[in-house]
């Protein structure tokens, strides 16, 4: 099937409600891998019952579809999440039903055999009462693809970290299984549980999920600049540089400059940044 870039602007993903309970919001945080010291109050917050809440990443998986890729006609062999921004108008539920409808905002045409950029807008509400929760950009790097005339820019670029020591480190070792346990959450890309495919892909084995590695981040930041309360964290964004491969140890880097959160994480076994620019408002 061949890829219309002029058309994929007009790609939208039909409107729908989710409802989710309390084990949807602990089993995204037990992805993750939070809850590995069953004596951390601090992480038995996101993955017990009693006294339970909910990360801001959740709203990650709770609006993932990679359906429309497909029907557009995307290799997913060829197909990398660039970046992940996140804006919340207000904090998620531990349990509810939202409803959420997306849309392909832009294309943008990164040459012949250079690739595409495919930027994703999703818009979240309370099914309810229809007051917005937020909004979340995909941007999707297509390898491969471009030359097709299209715009040659991206979305606004976000910023680098300042250029000193982090303020704050977080360690996150992941499980070999990581990305078995965190595939539950719902996306099922056979390039994060199936060798041959992933070799296909041009890894040596399964990658762990970038949002995976986004939502680590993203409970790092928490802890740190939110001091505990996730509900303070109201805008997440960052960029994917490099996979992180299932067993390695994630450090998430905070840095606090002018009002507003930077952070990155690497992986401490190859010294290799993996989420980098990234950018977290936090209320206070």
């Amino acid at each position: 099937m061949t890829v219309n870039y002029q058309a994929l602007p007009s790609v939208r993903i039909r409107p729908r409600t989710r409802y989710y309970n309390a084990k949807d919001t602990m089993l995204y945080a037990l992805g993750l891998g939070l809850g590995a010291d069953p004596m951390d109050e601090g992480e038995l917050k996101f993955v017990n019952n009693r006294g339970l809440q909910a990360l801001p990443t959740l709203a990650t998986v709770l609006t993932f579809d990679d359906e429309w890729a497909l029907n557009v006609g995307l290799d997913l062999t060829k197909v990398l999440h660039g970046e992940q921004r996140l804006r919340l108008v207000r904090p998620l539920e531990t349990e509810g039903e939202i409803a959420f409808a997306g849309r392909v905002a832009a294309v943008y045409d990164k040459g012949a055999g250079r690739g595409a950029l495919v930027l994703m807008e999703t818009a979240i509400a309370d099914a309810g009462t229809w007051e917005p929760i937020g909004t979340l950009e995909s941007v999707i790097f297509v390898r491969g693809d471009g030359g097709f005339g299209g715009d040659p820019g991206g979305p606004p670029a976000l910023p680098a970290p300042p250029a000193r020591k982090p303020d704050a480190t977080i360690d996150r070792p992941t499980l070999p299984r990581q990305a078995l346990i965190y595939r539950l959450n719902g996306d099922w890309n056979p390039l994060h549980s199936d060798p041959k495919f992933a070799k296909r892909a041009g890894f040596d084995r399964p990658i762990l999920h970038g949002l995976c590695t986004y939502g680590i981040a993203g409970a790092a930041v928490v802890a740190v600049a939110a001091k505990g309360d996730p509900r303070r964290l109201r805008r997440f964004d960052a960029r994917f540089l490099s996979p992180v491969f299932p067993g390695e140890t994630v450090r998430t880097e905070i840095w606090h400059a002018g009002g507003k959160v930077h952070f990155q994480a690497r992986v401490v076994e190859r010294d290799v940044v993996v989420l980098g620019h990234g950018l977290a408002e936090v209320l206070s």
